[in-house]
């Protein structure tokens, strides 16, 4: 017999949880239950202490990827949630993919998506993470990539998004190589709960309303101009991007030339810069 369905944890539960330094994980995919980690060591970036590799502020740059935030949510949970070489299962099930897709309308978890062009030239979604908002604190939950740099690239974008929209924390919870390659490092859980608590508080604007400050660079096809969604026969993903481009133009920001052709105030080269001057 198949495992009773659980119901989605609630939304006042997962961020009390959060607030409090701790988060759910499930054993498995189809596990309908969920345990609860405190873990001794935190890893964190600090949002000034970001490193960026001369080849990966190239990529950016070149503005190779166009990274959206908030498109395709869903999309990126469940792509985070799928097998891979070296993790055959996953702690993301069903479960957690409908709590924080709830948490997600209630405008506390958020996306950031990096598209490239298919073979076809529509937008294809090929990297992204996720995470958990409040106050002035982002806890990145996951990351994916379908292509190389891509989730490296909206690493990077998020800390330049949280520093404009006057964010203070990004709790990476566990450290990685890969994470400490691009500045992460560690504390104890007890220095983490004080830095949740001194980051208490709005933030200046949105994650999405931080993006938008940086312009787009725009090279779509057709099938997804503005106004064009799932119900015009595109796809959800396209209309994510279609409707990121309404945004942009909606809010009168530059036209930049398209996919990799970065102009001289391109998105990529504002975001290196934003993260590279100094005061």
């Amino acid at each position: 017999m198949h495992a009773p369905k659980r119901p989605s944890i609630p939304v006042e539960t997962l961020l009390l949880a959060y607030r409090s330094g701790i988060f759910p994980m499930a054993d498995q995919r189809d596990d309908p239950e969920v345990f609860w980690v405190e873990p001794r060591e935190r890893a964190i970036i600090p949002l000034e202490g970001v490193h960026l590799s001369k080849s990966l502020k190239k990529v950016i740059r070149a503005d190779r990827f166009m990274v959206t935030v908030d498109r395709a949510f869903e999309d990126v949970i469940r792509t985070c949630a799928e097998p891979r070489s070296d993790h055959p299962d996953t702690w993301i099930s069903e479960r957690i993919v409908q709590s924080y897709i709830g948490l997600h309308d209630a405008g506390h978890a958020h996306s950031v998506e990096c598209w490239q062009p298919g073979d076809d030239g529509e937008p294809m979604l090929v990297g992204g993470l996720y995470g958990v908002s409040f106050d002035r604190v982002f806890c990145g939950e996951s990351m994916f990539s379908r292509v190389p740099d891509a989730s490296k690239v909206a690493l990077v974008w998020l800390v330049a998004l949280m520093r404009r929209a006057g964010h203070a924390l990004l709790d990476c919870q566990f450290m990685t190589d890969h994470l400490q390659s691009m500045g992460a490092v560690s504390l104890p859980q007890a220095d983490y709960r004080r830095l949740v608590e001194r980051a208490s508080g709005a933030t200046r604007m949105t994650l999405g309303q931080a993006r938008r400050s940086f312009g787009f660079g725009f090279g779509f096809s057709s099938a997804y101009a503005p106004g064009e969604g799932a119900a015009a026969g595109g796809d959800a993903a396209g209309a994510g991007v279609a409707a990121a481009v309404a945004d942009a133009r909606g809010a009168g920001l530059p036209e930049g030339s398209g996919w990799g052709a970065a102009g001289p105030s391109s998105p990529g080269k504002l975001i290196v810069q934003s993260l590279t001057q100094t005061s």
